[in-house]
């Protein structure tokens, strides 16, 4: 009998899944402070892990613990080290959450370009005109994606799907992801670049789809954003840090660039007096790019079809962040 810790409840459907299968009993952990979790998990088999903290001295204490398996594609909340140490798997829901961040993308687009937001307010208030004549004249406050040019960093499946839409709408996209071949990217109808800067200068968007590291945290800084067209937006749905949050609002404050739209931050929440909130230039959700009814539904059962599937021994390995922990058990 395997046992299945699932710290953070997710979709009915995923936990369906472990009720059909004989050799498997599960645990739904609400409490997520590090006491709680070593004291919970310390016999576990499995861990499906949502948003809270898997540090080493939880996993230190996990004496059954065979796999982790997020839900999710990030794992920056948990402590890759102490998983290595043990040759312990990190599983990731590689097919779950591409298409609908792709399209919370678009919609920020959309926000910037369209402002239907604001119309939509002008007309409750009674005031039709009011963001289309000034002084008896017209103005145009919307713009268009047609033609425009955005840059993506990072192109894993979030960025190809996200390309496949701008695309659709006839931008020029590029892309820069030092690990991906230009053939790739020629067979996306993208053209590659080898520096963040080669492209900076010349979008009207910039979308970032990148993992937290060493090597990204701060990638986008006020050396970047001066850079950046007047009339240029950014957008993270990745993971906070990967921006410097008071370069942006600099950047912002001194019209740098025109706007940002924010799923991630560098605190979760953020503070109330992060000036980020207050800034009117910014589009804000709470990490929330992945959370539709499809999506949802997907990521839970992606993530304990990986546990199952490592049990049984049918776990495909592009599913595994920690490949070298995979082949220990080969």
């Amino acid at each position: 009998m395997f046992h299945i810790a699932i710290v953070e409840s997710m979709h009915e459907k995923a936990i369906d899944i472990i009720k059909k299968k004989k050799n498997y009993s599960y645990e739904i952990i609400e409490n997520t402070h590090e006491e709680n979790l070593i004291n919970k998990l310390k016999e576990c088999d499995a861990i499906a892990l949502r948003t809270a903290h898997l540090t080493e001295k939880i996993i230190d204490q996990c004496n059954n613990l065979k796999i982790v398996s997020r839900h999710g594609v990030g794992y920056d909340n948990v402590d890759l080290h102490a998983l290595n140490n043990r040759n312990i798997p990190l599983t990731i829901t590689i097919n779950a959450n591409a298409v609908t961040v792709a399209e919370h993308v678009i919609s920020m687009m959309f926000c910037f370009n369209k402002k239907i937001h604001l119309f939509d307010q002008s007309v409750r208030e009674n005031e039709w005109d009011k963001l289309k004549i000034v002084n008896k004249k017209i103005i145009t406050l919307n713009s268009e994606l047609f033609k425009k040019t955005i840059l993506i960093l990072g192109f894993g499946r979030i960025g190809k799907e996200l390309a496949k839409r701008c695309l659709a709408f006839e931008m020029q996209v590029l892309v820069f992801d030092p690990y991906v071949t230009e053939k790739v990217m020629q067979d996306y109808s993208v053209k590659k670049i080898d520096l963040i800067d080669e492209g900076i200068s010349s979008s009207d968007y910039l979308s970032i789809h990148m993992p937290l590291n060493d090597d990204t945290k701060n990638l986008i800084n006020i050396n970047n954003l001066k850079k950046m067209k007047k009339n240029a937006f950014i957008i993270n749905t990745s993971r906070g840090g990967i921006i410097n949050e008071i370069d942006l609002n600099q950047a912002l404050n001194n019209s740098m660039i025109s706007g940002a739209g924010l799923d991630v931050f560098d605190e979760e929440p953020p503070e109330h007096d992060n000036p980020l909130i207050k800034n009117e230039k910014i589009i804000l959700t709470p990490h929330s790019a992945a959370l539709t009814k499809e999506c949802w539904l997907r990521m839970g059962q992606e993530t304990i079809i990986n546990i199952i599937d490592f049990f049984e021994k049918n776990l495909d390995s592009k599913c595994v962040a920690n490949k070298n922990a995979i082949k220990y058990y080969e």
